[in-house]
């Protein structure tokens, strides 16, 4: 399962590369660069974490790859003072970035998810491990190939 996470972002990663190019574009708009972000890179990177349960160390390489994404968009500002290029801090991202962050995201896709159970038959598996009433007996020891 770890293997499975860690691949999502790092196959949100190289999405990221790729489109870098495009992403620093100064022609194009911060707005389009947004909806390049969030219809490109972000569905490759959330694609089944509704069903996963997310560690503390699993948010922060969110956070650290949604923030890296955030400044290929915004870029960096130039200091009023002293007129050098520097980088954006988290804070200021927040500030410019007011939609929803990526742990909204999750969180609205897994009550989506858990409402989608919610309405299943009880017959189906999903449901009753929801619901907490699993049927059967598991059998002792090792399971057989």
């Amino acid at each position: 399962m770890k293997k499975l996470r860690k691949s999502r972002l790092k196959s949100g990663n190289i999405c990221h590369y790729s489109v870098q190019n495009l992403l620093s574009f100064s022609l194009l708009s911060i707005n389009l660069k947004i909806k390049i972000n969030s219809t490109i890179i972000l569905p490759i990177v959330l694609f089944g974490r509704e069903t996963w349960s997310l560690t503390l160390r699993e948010e922060r390489r969110l956070r650290v790859s949604e923030n890296r994404g955030l400044r290929g968009i915004f870029g960096p500002k130039r200091d009023e003072v002293t007129g050098e290029w520097i980088k954006l801090h988290n804070e200021e991202l927040n500030d410019l970035y007011f939609s929803h962050n990526i742990f909204r995201v999750i969180k609205s896709r897994i009550m989506i998810w858990v409402g989608r159970i919610a309405h299943m038959e009880e017959r189906r598996f999903v449901y009753r491990v929801l619901v907490g009433k699993p049927e059967g007996k598991r059998t002792l020891g090792k399971p057989r190939v």
